[in-house]
Order: structure tokens, then C-alpha cells, then sequence
């Protein structure tokens, strides 16, 4: 089963130097709007080169496996102290309005230098997301299972994080000219709808089960697994982080289980034995270039069986958001017909989303 990433962004996986890894991280962070962390980033790959502050604090991780995605590890310890109140005139600058990628570089050079320590054990904390604003993309693939089979929706998410994307019907979705979601939602996810065609109606939508598995989950409630979360967004993305913040307030209101469990073990248990009279939905977002090769061909295999067991009362949905070069592909295969289609093609956190046709 291939991970479904495109040429472009498979010539940026991190290989090589330390400042190599930084510089495509730099690149890829300018490419999605964030010039904050695209300069930062640019400049940090400048130092390590030059064996700088960077080469001294992220020395003993030359070897460090791509996925585990180095640079962003960097940022994430820097702005975990910006969090906490601990840098408070690198947090204005995160803030300004206006970039002043010399004054930024500056202050966080200072950073690095006063707490060399402090970062050396916050750099090896793995990055670990929940992107809200994803559920923008896959909202028309779980619209479409809703209006096809017109059962409630046992939801199993692969790769939950804090499972904050289980609860996506409890969000409030807005374009030009779509709405969907309860009006009053705390969490209003604002995006760009491109093309003619719309998701497909559905006045209301059940949803019996939310469970997810995550091999390191975060608990949303707790004040260390917000922290863990809100570190990893760039200070730059404000809309993100408004986003970020506004569901973590809700999770609280909404309970999910999320299991500490690899992809394909739990999803061999919660697909032995379909669910009848719902709808059983599989999902995931930017999920399967984080698996081996083995654990993706694995997960491949169970959904297959578990789609030849299933039956019109109890149908089996497989949704996906995954890499696919400039943007994202979301893709739905239904059993049991085993359709295959493209819902929509959308930006990496959730806008723009272009309906397919």
C-alpha cells in the first residue's frame, strides 16, 4: 500500500546534515505559510553549518529518523518556554503583526544560548499535532456516508493524537456559501471552498461511537497534553491556533476514549466483527508517513477483509486524508460495492477544500 505522498513532498524528507534537515523544513514551512518559521529555520541551518549554537544543541542527533521530524522538534522545545511565560520578548515578536526575521533571529539565538540546557532535554520530545482544521476536508466524505446509508456513525480514528477530530461534528463549518454544524459551536472552522461542487446534504448526522488509537496519545484536558499540543503549532498561524485552543476547550464536553495502540492491532479488534445497524467510518489525516511499510500494507489487508464482511446493515467506510504533492487527497472507499473515489483534493491543515467533480 503506498503512503499516497507526492513527488514534490517526498523530495523533501529530511536526509543528511542537521542543517540540511532544517533548511527542507524551512522550505516546507514558507510553502504553507509560515515565513516566521521558514526564516527561523533558514537561519538555523546557516548556524549549524557554521557550528553555532544549533550544532551544539542538537549534537547527538545526526542520526535521528526522518519521521521524527528534528526540526520541528527544535521549534516545539523553543516555543514550549514561549508558552510557559519564560520568554516573553520572543513571544512578542512571535506575535508582532510585522516580520523582522533579524530581530527574530537575535532573540531566539538568545534563547537557544540561555537555556541550552533546558532545550537539549525538550528537543527530544516527540512533535505531536492535532490538526482541527482537517476536519474542513473530511467532512464531505463523512456528509456522504451519512446521506448513503442513512445510519448512525461508529467512528474509529487512526492516529487520533488528543482526539480532537473525533469530535467534528461538534464543530461549526463556514465557507462562501456552505454552513453545517451547530450554530453555537465554540470552535468555528472558517476555510476556503473551491470549485461548483458542494458536500452532500445531510440535516443531521448520529454519531453512536468515537473511539481512536494513537501510539502516543495526548489527553486534551489535562494542562501537559494542551502545552504538547499548542507547542507544535507556528506562532505565525493564528487562525490555527484559535482553532487549536477553542477545541480544547470543548473536548472537555465531548468525552472520546483514545487507545494507546498501534493502527493495525487495534483495528484488527475493532473490525472483527461488524457493527450492525451503523455505519462503521475509518479515518485518518496525514496519518500513514508516520507507519512502516509493513504497518500500512497491514491496515491495508484488515480494512480489505473487514469491507468483504460487510453488508448494507452494517456498511464499512475507509476516509482518508493523506499527502498527494501540492495538496492533500481525500479519498473514500465504501463496502459493501468497494467503491474508490476521490471527495475532494484540500490544503495540509484543511483549507482550501476542492470538492472533486
Amino acid at each position: 500500500m503506498s503512503d499516497g505522498r507526492g513527488s514534490k513532498l517526498r523530495s523533501l524528507e529530511p536526509t543528511g546534515s542537521i542543517a540540511e534537515r532544517l533548511r527542507i523544513q524551512a522550505a516546507y514551512c514558507e510553502q504553507i505559510g509560515s515565513p516566521l518559521y521558514g526564516g527561523l529555520l533558514e537561519r538555523g541551518a546557516a548556524d549549524a553549518e557554521a557550528g553555532g549554537l544549533v550544532a551544539d544543541l542538537l549534537r547527538g542527533h545526526e542520526q535521528d529518523a526522518a519521521d521524527s521530524m528534528l526540526a520541528l522538534r527544535l521549534m516545539g522545545a523553543v516555543n514550549r518556554l514561549v508558552l510557559r511565560g519564560e520568554e516573553p520578548a520572543l513571544a512578542d515578536l512571535y506575535a508582532a503583526a510585522e516580520r523582522d526575521p533579524e530581530a527574530e533571529w537575535a532573540e531566539f539565538a538568545t534563547v537557544l544560548a540561555r537555556n541550552r540546557e533546558q532545550l537539549r532535554d525538550l528537543v527530544d520530545l516527540p512533535v505531536q499535532t492535532n490538526e482541527v482544521g482537517r476536519c474542513a476536508a473530511l467532512l464531505p466524505g463523512f456528509l456522504a456516508v451519512a446521506a448513503a446509508t442513512g445510519l448512525p456513525l461508529r467512528l474509529l480514528e487512526v492516529g487520533s493524537s488528543a482526539g480532537l477530530n473525533l469530535r467534528w461534528d461538534s464543530y461549526r463549518y463556514a465557507a462562501k456559501d456552505f454552513t453545517w454544524g451547530p450554530a453555537g459551536s465554540p470552535v468555528t472552522l472558517e476555510f476556503e471552498l473551491r470549485g461548483e461542487r458542494r458536500p452532500e446534504p445531510a440535516t443531521a448526522i448520529e454519531v453512536a461511537v468515537r473511539r481512536g488509537c494513537d501510539a502516543a496519545p495526548v489527553e486534551a484536558t489535562a494542562a501537559a497534553g494542551r502545552e504538547t499540543l499548542l507547542a507544535y503549532v507556528w506562532p505565525d498561524q493564528r487562525p490555527r491556533l484559535d482553532r487549536l485552543r477553542a477545541a480544547l476547550q470543548l473536548a472537555a464536553d465531548v468525552p472520546v476514549e483514545v487507545d494507546r495502540e498501534g493502527a493495525a492491532s487495534w483495528l484488527e479488534r475493532q473490525l472483527a466483527t461488524p457493527a450492525a445497524g451503523r455505519a462503521t467510518v475509518v479515518y485518518h489525516s496525514i496519518v500513514l508517513q508516520y507507519l512502516s511499510e509493513e504497518e500500512r500494507a497491514a491496515v491495508h489487508d484488515l480494512l480489505q477483509a473487514a469491507g468483504a464482511r460487510a453488508t448494507p446493515q452494517a456498511p464499512l467506510a475507509w476516509l482518508r486524508m493523506e499527502p498527494a504533492g501540492e495538496m492533500a487527497e481525500v479519498r473514500l472507499t465504501t463496502w459493501p460495492d468497494g467503491e474508490d473515489r476521490l471527495v475532494a483534493r484540500a490544503g495540509y491543515h484543511g483549507s482550501p477544500v476542492e470538492p472533486a467533480a
